[in-house]
């Protein structure tokens, strides 16, 4: 008989499969609170309606459970064949009637549940292989769905902001968008200073920086593009822009 519960017994790992859990039920309320035509309604996301949202996080559920399975059996099974597959999956899963989409969202998220939760301990150590074709311990795909979630919970425009995501997952995500900006070279003359938690990001090399600061919700909604509500800048970049916060650097 299979257990009905994680096999791997690493705190760690526990938690932050417990965060994604609570980010997919998170994401279910905030669909399920949506009303059929409402799902044809603009997402925060330019060029995507709640649908490419919902059938985009349905999808890479499937995609998250193929990197399970690799990492299970050791046979090579990529998250999508291609970044054309993958957007051209989404696009179709768009259009699907309102009870399959909701379906889709539903269905691929208790299989990547079970796939996750009948992984064997030594199994999460195991390499697979991102989108981005970055080699990753299986336990990394747990926070690659947290993200995806909780992020993604906020596109739906349905009253959810970055102030219902938790501290922790607000804060490894600005850890990630910054890191990805001093990866590029794109944070170049460029601070960011998050108010309540004393924690500074950025250029400190840098005599005369643009300085973007706020609580962290804000910051990270500011930082992964999704707008500036509450945040304040000063130098170079705000003064040039009438003291108008600057668009932050591209994160993905």
């Amino acid at each position: 008989m299979v257990a009905r519960h994680d096999q791997t017994t690493d705190p760690e790992l526990l938690a932050a499969l417990l965060q994604a859990r609570r980010g997919t039920a998170f994401f279910a309320r905030k669909l399920n609170e949506l009303s059929d035509a409402e799902l044809d309604g603009d997402s925060l996301l330019p060029g995507w309606s709640r649908r490419h949202v919902t059938a985009h996080i349905g999808y890479n559920a499937r995609a998250i459970a193929r990197l399970i399975q690799w990492a299970a059996t050791g046979v090579e099974t990529p998250m999508y064949p291609s970044t054309d597959v993958r957007d051209h999956e989404i696009d179709f899963g768009a259009t699907l009637p309102p009870i399959a989409l909701r379906h889709l969202f539903d269905h691929s998220a208790v299989h990547l549940n079970v796939e996750w939760r009948d992984l064997p301990e030594d199994a999460w150590h195991h390499k697979v292989r991102t989108i981005q074709a970055r080699e990753v311990p299986a336990a990394e795909t747990v926070w690659m769905r947290s993200r995806e979630v909780w992020m993604h919970a906020v596109d739906l425009d349905n009253g959810a902001g970055f102030r219902d995501i938790p501290v922790r997952v607000l804060a490894r995500l600005l850890n990630d968008i910054t890191g990805a900006w001093h990866a590029r070279g794109t944070d170049a003359g460029l601070v960011v200073k998050v108010t309540d938690r004393n924690l500074t990001y950025g250029d400190a090399t840098s005599d005369s920086p643009t300085l973007v600061s706020g609580p962290l919700a804000a910051v990270v909604e500011w930082a992964a593009g999704r707008g500036n509500d509450g945040v304040s800048a000063a130098g170079p970049a705000a003064e040039a822009a009438g003291g108008a916060v600057p668009a932050a650097p591209k994160w993905i």
